[in-house]
């Protein structure tokens, strides 16, 4: 899309049948009374609640409070009685740091969160948390607070919205017909996430995203222009946004009128570039940074409260007139979900197939019978990298289970994670395969959007060592249970002669690290499937998929343990008659030299047990009978190994264990050399056994 030659100003209201809520003239000035009630009365809530909670940021949502109360009032399609409707329009706070904007506005529009949970904002136990957390408070859609996030996670919502409504909507049935809403402040979008998912949107002209810009010129360390000089509309409409500016954040009339200009569109995303004041109307902090991320005192709240015309007691005052705001907001959101209701009624009817895989896909469940799409592998396939046993699977598995749609970050010959005759998604084309560019950031952020928006299981691919720049939205995954799966490919050395910037070395201690995520790294091509089916299976967070990008053997599964071991996490791969003198532990292609290793002791008569731990979350999460089973107390001669950082490996191998790995980085050369200067072959490991066998005869 051609981006616009000029800057379009609201000045004026350009009221249309995307506002919900159009006072009567003859009551215009009753309205305009409730409405500067109500939007005080959020003002307010935010000075008492971070004035008593001694921590947080009662600027950002004072200047807000007018947009956001028009926004939730008069444009905002939600049901507080139903916060999971599936046909709400989805709002974001991407500016989290504001969170009391969101509270307030919940607790005022009739959701299930009390005066007394906002009395508890940032305390043990509430259901107001210092930034908004999803799952926490009912009708936050996604955790947010670090900066840009949340735009990456509105440009996810606004895509899902498109994909389930191209693939459900049919003529006469629009039952996918909602829009996305995200408020964004100077730090969103400095923060290099926003503009790569904002160039996302922008390419894919998702119409029905709108992002409203808190313009207040303001950061922690003072003025915005200390570090922030660019025109961020000109940045947009580059990016193929509309851009639309509202000079005056109390201007309710020029607010609307720009609302609703957005609320019209669906060809291109829209920025609002709305001019506030932090803290207005504070006297002296107000407009500063003072206002930003620190309680305003209690003499400040005092002569704000004045401004107002508003008792300095009792705190936490709502004015009468914004208590009507509840009833007519559940009124209307009844109305609006009873609507969708009979709509979805005349799908059903017209389309009942559809109908039963709509209610699969937003149930989260995966279709019956999908597990008969998993492909076998045997040895007679000959060597596979478990990148492209993936890549058969993927594509195995798309037929059956309709929702799986994602890609790569310009890396889809490699990761192998394209659905074959899946289509490409663009501004005119739909499809299954996202084409995320070289944006790996964004793409982790707009999936994490996606999962959230429900309805989809997203993936998205890279090079292994590259979930460092995914690093912040995987751990935003893991923190908000979403199912998204991560493909990471060239999963060690073995990646070869690209060398030491493109070798992990430290990603899987990192990974392995964070709370709720689970790392599958198989060591052939049947693990590699069952890693697929965890990876499905799992609904209460993400997993990454760690890959080889060389070939490895299939393993012979008759002469071997089946690979159904990979579901506990680990499993013994193959062992020795009677009681074993060494156990050799490994992952992914590392479980291959082990094996060879393990070939030589039992010839030099020594008793060997192989353990594959492809992951060590689902190991953990095992009975400690289970575990001791595969790793018995009792034998204390453990060898690990792994193309990898040792570290954490110790919870395996013990104090009398030996951890093969790499504490260092990498070079460029073929990988079977790497493997061989790096000291990673089957003698070096037949050589800490032996070491650790007569050190325990001794």
């Amino acid at each position: 899309p051609t981006p616009q030659p000029a800057l379009a100003t609201v000045r004026s209201p350009q009221l249309n049948r995307n506002v919900l809520e159009a006072a009567p003239a003859s009551s215009a000035a009753a309205t305009a009374g409730r409405d500067w009630a109500t939007i005080n009365s959020i003002r307010v809530l935010a000075m008492d609640a971070v004035e008593q909670a001694n921590s947080g940021h009662p600027g950002t949502p004072m200047a807000l409070a007018p947009v956001g109360y028009l926004l939730w009032s008069r444009f905002l399609r939600h049901n507080p009685a139903d916060p999971a409707w599936l046909d709400r329009d989805r709002f974001v706070l991407s500016c989290g740091h504001a969170s009391m904007l969101s509270y307030a506005l919940l607790h005022l529009s009739g959701y299930a969160l009390s005066l007394d949970d906002i009395k508890a904002f940032r305390q043990w136990g509430s259901k107001t948390p210092g930034h908004p957390e999803r799952g926490h408070t009912a009708g936050i859609e996604t955790t947010t607070g670090p900066l840009g996030q949340g735009v990456g996670n509105a440009v996810g919502m606004a895509l899902a919205e498109r994909l389930l409504g191209e693939h459900f909507n049919r003529p006469g049935h629009a039952i996918v017909d909602h829009r996305t809403w995200a408020l964004v402040s100077d730090g969103d979008l400095m923060e290099g996430v926003a503009s790569e998912a904002a160039s996302i949107a922008g390419h894919l002209a998702l119409g029905k995203l709108t992002l409203i810009y808190d313009d207040n010129g303001i950061t922690i360390d003072g003025k915005a222009s200390l570090s922030f000089s660019e025109n961020v509309a000109r940045r947009f409409e580059a990016y193929g946004w509309r851009t639309l500016r509202v000079s005056d954040g109390n201007d309710l009339a020029a607010i609307e009128g720009a609302l609703a200009d957005a609320a019209d569109q669906s060809a291109r995303p829209t920025l609002i570039l709305l001019t506030t004041r932090i803290g207005d109307p504070a006297p002296t902090k107000g407009g500063t940074a003072g206002a930003h991320g620190a309680p305003l005192g209690a003499e400040e709240i005092r002569r704000t409260k004045e401004i107002l015309h508003w008792p300095e007691e009792p705190k936490f005052r709502v004015a009468p007139e914004a208590l009507e705001w509840a009833p007519a907001a559940r009124q209307r959101g009844s109305r609006l979900q009873t609507e969708w209701a009979h709509r979805m009624d005349g799908y059903r009817d017209t389309h009942p197939d559809m109908a039963q895989e709509w209610d699969r896909v937003q149930a989260g469940a995966l279709p019956q019978g999908w597990e008969s799409a998993l492909p076998l592998f045997s040895p007679a396939d000959g060597q596979l990298a478990t990148r492209q046993a993936s890549a058969k699977t993927l594509n195995a598995l798309a037929p059956k289970i309709t929702n799986l749609v994602g890609g790569s970050a310009d890396l889809a010959e490699s990761t192998g994670a394209e659905i074959k005759g899946g289509g490409s998604v663009s501004a005119t084309a739909t499809g299954r395969n996202l084409h995320w560019g070289i944006r790996e950031h964004g793409m982790a952020a707009t999936l994490n959007g996606m999962a959230a928006h429900g309805g989809l299981r997203p993936f998205g691919s890279t090079f292994l060592i590259f979930t460092d720049y995914c690093k912040p939205s995987i751990r935003l995954s893991a923190l908000m249970q979403l199912p998204v799966i991560y493909i990471g490919t060239h999963d060690s050395i073995g990646l070869g002669e690209d060398g030491p910037t493109h070798q992990p070395i430290e990603q899987l201690a990192m990974l392995r690290a964070m709370p709720n995520l689970q790392v599958i790294r198989p060591a052939d091509a049947t693990e590699t499937v069952e890693a697929w089916r965890s990876a499905l299976q799992r609904t209460d967070g993400p997993t990454v998929l760690a890959l080889s990008r060389q070939k490895l053997p299939v393993l012979d599964r008759v002469a071997l343990a089946g690979a159904e071991g990979v579901r506990r996490g680990g499993y013994v791969l193959r062992d020795c008659a009677g009681t074993a003198e060494v156990i050799l532990i490994a992952t992914g292609s590392e479980v291959h030299l082990a094996l060879a290793a393990a070939d030589k002791l039992t010839a030099a008569g020594r008793k060997v047990r192989v353990v594959s731990l492809p992951c060590w979350e689902l190991f953990d999460a095992q009975p400690e009978s289970y575990r001791h089973q595969v790793l018995p107390p009792a034998v204390r001669a453990r060898v690990s190994i792994e193309a990898a950082a040792t570290m954490g490996w110790h919870r395996f191998v013990g104090d009398g264990g030996v951890a093969l790995g790499l504490d260092h980085f990498g070079a460029s050369a073929p990988a079977d050399r790497l493997y061989q200067e790096f000291g990673l072959t089957a003698d070096a490991v037949v050589a800490a056994a032996t070491d650790l066998v007569n050190r325990g005869e001794r």
